[in-house]
């Protein structure tokens, strides 16, 4: 993804279905600390709709989306939660 945004991760779910991708994005950000940025990729249609749908629901930021050739881009900020 062509980006000015710092990305500390990278997560690659091309020619992975439902529900591999959110799956993987999930644990990924569970290993991620507060302010740190993922970059996923994935073509499966379902991902768009469901890893938007993780990042709000667990109040991560989304950067950054791109659809391009059947390809899904996302950068994603994991926000510091609150106590």
């Amino acid at each position: 993804m062509a980006s000015d945004r710092k990305v500390d991760r990278t997560l690659d779910c091309l020619g992975l279905f439902c529900p591999e991708p959110v799956y993987r994005t999930r644990l990924e950000l569970d290993k991620m600390q507060p302010g740190e940025t993922l970059e996923v990729w994935a073509d499966d249609p379902a991902a768009k709709r469901d890893i938007q749908s993780l990042a709000k629901r667990l109040g991560i930021q989304v950067l950054d989306f791109k659809e391009e050739d059947g390809k899904f881009y996302f950068l994603l900020r994991k926000t510091p939660t609150e106590e």
